[in-house]
């Protein structure tokens, strides 16, 4: 879409606030359900972790460029080694549940949803207009 050109359209305030409404339910859903997600997360990713292990392991004697580094003063061993393989061969690395908010944009986030469906109620305005909705479109 062009810059220069400005799109001009009325939104029934009735759907904006219905919008907002579910987007504050589901930032305030997220948050409560941040700790066990994040948790549950990083179990999944320490698992990821030991397939990968066993992956590249197994996967050995199909390495490349091998590096070694042995350091005697602590007697440690790291053998460095590229595998190039396809996506499907890798194991497919965790997703997270839901979003990692900080604290303090979550409120902010909050407050800023919740005091823009407090003004569009108390607008008579049956439809607001595009650069209302401009400053509230990021939360939908």
């Amino acid at each position: 879409m062009a810059r220069g050109k400005a799109i001009s359209v009325k939104i029934r305030k009735e759907k904006v606030i219905n919008a907002l409404e579910v987007k504050l339910a589901t930032v305030k859903t997220d948050k409560a359900n941040e700790k066990v997600n994040e948790e549950k997360y990083e179990r999944e990713v320490e698992k990821w972790k030991e397939e990968l292990v066993k992956f590249a392991t197994a996967n050995f004697a199909k390495a490349k460029d091998v590096r070694t580094n042995y350091r005697s003063w602590n007697n440690t061993l790291n053998i460095d080694f590229d595998l190039t393989l396809s996506d499907k061969d890798i194991p497919k690395e965790p997703e997270r549940e839901g979003n990692v908010m900080r604290d303090h944009e979550y409120k902010d986030m909050v407050e800023e949803i919740e005091n823009a469906i407090r003004i569009l109620q108390m607008s008579d305005e049956e439809v607001i207009n595009t650069s209302t909705y401009n400053s509230i479109a990021r939360y939908l």
